[in-house]
């Protein structure tokens, strides 16, 4: 109780420093059982993922070559990986949606706008196809491009901005790599018309250009596999050249993990049949965290 003066005085000269210590209260964090609530972390920025893919070779084959055999021997090779359907079209678009669509031929076929490309594009992450022969039009450009090597003009029935010509990527290695690059060389450089010597000395001339550049060595991953095997038990090769990962990957895979892992990598959502393969995001993530490279 207020008796006097004195103490009204008191009072007076105590409620400024009284009301700012009850707005600092108001403003602190909600808390639930004595604890404060933890700030949010942020989301880790997806890794760079190449992606090659060539055309019609045995694992034996590939693994005979020099160049082939010793990207196998430094890094990370499949040796249960398979194809999922021929001719090739139906294995391009397995890579790239997660489903065959029922196709059994290399004819154009307007599916869905779907797959890899339209996810990241929606996703807001970068990506490009590099087409060895490519002029700027999926349906019209000359040899040694063909188009049921890319997958990326079937969904939608629309050439993407985003398929440009190899040339470029030589430059966008030095600057600007996109999240995903995708790379398709022609039809004789893919093995297809020329044999698996000639893609074994056009790989030696490009991986090197991948593997130096800032994107890969930042814990990106390269991955070099086959449409299909021309071989009774389908088996093609896939080589995982990632930091700090090396060995054979004995599980079984296929198209459909190649894509899982991708879509892992650069965080989205599987589609189709990825759902359910097998990823090796799990390996890349032990083999990063033992490189030194690998930022």
């Amino acid at each position: 109780m207020i008796s006097d003066i004195g103490d009204i005085r008191f009072v007076r000269m105590l409620a400024p420093t009284l009301a700012a210590l009850l707005l600092a209260t108001a403003c602190q964090p909600a808390t639930s059982a004595g604890k404060a609530t933890a700030s949010p972390t942020s989301t880790p920025t997806p890794k760079h993922v190449f992606v090659i893919v060539l055309e019609n070779t045995p694992y034996q084959l590939a693994l005979r070559q020099r160049y082939i055999a010793g990207l196998a021997s430094q890094y990370a090779v499949a040796t249960n990986y398979t194809e999922v359907s021929n001719p090739s079209l139906p294995n391009y678009l397995a890579m790239t949606s997660g489903s065959t669509w029922g196709i059994r031929d290399d004819l154009y076929h307007t599916l869905p706008a779907t797959g890899l490309g339209e996810q990241l594009s929606a996703a807001g992450i970068s990506w490009k196809a590099y087409m060895e022969g490519f002029t700027g039009d999926c349906f019209n450009s000359p040899y040694p491009y063909t188009l049921k090597h890319n997958p990326f003009a079937y969904y939608g029935g629309t050439c993407p901005a985003n398929v440009v010509p190899i040339t470029d990527l030589a430059s966008d290695l030095s600057a600007n790599t996109p999240q995903l690059s995708w790379i398709t060389p022609g039809m004789c450089n893919d093995g297809h018309d020329c044999g698996v010597a000639t893609t074994d000395r056009w790989l030696s001339q490009t991986v090197p250009q991948i593997t130096s550049s800032t994107a890969w060595k930042m814990g990106g991953a390269l991955f070099i596999t086959w449409d299909e095997s021309g071989a009774s038990d389908g088996r093609v090769a896939l080589l995982v050249v990632a930091p700090g990962l090396h060995g054979q990957l004995t599980m079984p895979l296929n198209h459909y993990s190649l894509l899982a892992t991708i879509s892992d990598r650069l965080r989205i959502p599987r589609l189709g049949l990825a759902k359910q393969a097998t990823s090796l995001h799990p390996q890349l993530e032990a083999g990063a965290a033992k490189s030194p490279t690998s930022g």
